[in-house]
């Protein structure tokens, strides 16, 4: 009963039948009205008014038995469909494991959930922001910059090391010093909006939030609270012993990434007939200064396992020297100013050691924040 054509034409086949007993049944009504209007036919056709009777009631017992063949039918098949898929499902959960990478769940898990829709649109809208909020969106045209949330969070967020969203279902609601209050999973989402996109925030209540959220707590499927398992978010790359240099940068930007995103860091088309780009790496449609790849650790870690097209953290194509002083060049260059510059950190002594503006807690200049080396400020903090 599983084959995708056996209920309509079973249905198509029913319907007929009850169709044409139907038929049968009004012309049966119509046969005794026209003999009952007349008392020397009814008189002479009592019998056969009879016989005409019990063929009405057979063939409307008829009718509703194929029915509710039919329907017992669908009810079974559902059961049974409805077994299979929780037992592949079962089969199909995540099994949390601390020493391996953590991998984003098969999509089966997915396209059985009661949220699918849901769970599909979310990822859509990850994978393919511009098309729902850039210039041309279908949601709300013009509202954010020239990227997608995918450039940042890889593959719609589930890429290993790819600043995934594994960890952020069991790991939300937290506290945040970056705000200095308890942020949810749609205050986080919006952050991502206002500074990576550069963009206005969502409506918390509405279907594309909904959806985001949605497709998000999908990929942490087996994670337990709490839990942020290996291969989440980045891969840290260690310290350099000197300062990042935006001009040894500007060469392996040249060499190894302006091919993708444009020797001005403008982005280039995917492909010529395609209205997807390569994301902007500065300027007006790049993310702004509150953006999380503008702290340098962030953006070396981003480019170090991911970075140039085709890399990962199992085979990283650039060295650390090469993602600190590539992240040096393209956080240097002009882009949207931080919106948020005076709320932001509202105790100051938690600022990450990268935030690239003060004031501080600590003596350490502005510049050294922002390029390093940073061994020295995180030493001092762990006194």
């Amino acid at each position: 009963m599983n084959s995708p054509v056996y209920f309509p034409a079973l249905w198509l086949v029913i319907a007929a039948l009850i169709i044409g007993i139907m038929a049968i049944l009004a012309a049966l009504s119509y046969f005794r009205q026209t003999i009952g209007k007349d008392p020397l036919s009814r008189s002479q056709f009592q019998r056969q008014m009879v016989l005409l009777q019990q063929m009405r009631w057979v063939l409307s017992l008829l009718a509703l038995a194929m029915t509710a063949t039919g329907l017992g039918a669908w009810y079974l098949d559902t059961n049974q469909k409805a077994a299979a898929d929780a037992e592949i499902r079962a089969g199909l959960q995540p099994k949390y494991d601390r020493s391996k990478v953590w991998e984003a769940p098969d999509p089966y898990l997915a396209e059985t959930d009661e949220h699918a829709a849901l769970i599909a649109y979310g990822r859509d809208l990850v994978a393919r922001t511009q098309d729902y909020f850039g210039e041309k969106g279908l949601v709300r045209p013009g509202s954010i910059n020239g990227m997608n949330c995918q450039n940042c969070h890889l593959d719609a967020g589930s890429k290993p090391y790819g600043n995934n969203y594994f960890a952020v279902s069991s790991t939300y609601p937290q506290m945040r010093p970056r705000s200095g209050s308890l942020e949810t999973i749609p205050k986080r989402v919006n952050d991502c909006f206002e500074r990576s996109m550069n963009g206005q925030p969502l409506d918390t209540t509405g279907r594309e939030m909904r959806a985001i959220v949605a497709y998000i707590q999908w990929l942490g499927t087996g994670v337990p609270k709490g839990e942020k398992p290996k291969g989440s978010g980045l891969a840290e790359v260690p310290f350099l012993d000197r300062p990042a240099d935006p001009a040894k940068g500007q060469k392996i930007y040249a060499d190894k990434c302006a091919s993708c995103h444009g020797a001005v860091g403008q982005g280039l088309p995917i492909a010529a007939d395609s209205p997807r780009d390569y994301p902007p790496l500065w300027g007006d449609k790049s993310y702004n200064e509150a953006a999380g790849l503008f702290r340098l650790s962030r953006f070396a870690s981003y480019v170090k396992s991911n970075m140039p097209f085709g890399a990962s953290y199992q085979n990283p194509q650039l060295s650390d020297e090469e993602a600190w002083d590539v992240a040096a060049f393209v956080n240097s260059q002009p882009r949207p100013k931080h919106p948020f510059l005076q709320t932001d950190w509202p105790k100051i002594e938690k600022k990450p050691f990268d935030h690239p503006f003060g004031p501080f807690a600590d003596t350490f200049p502005e510049i050294q924040h922002k390029y390093g080396p940073f061994e020295p400020i995180v030493a001092h903090h762990k006194k």
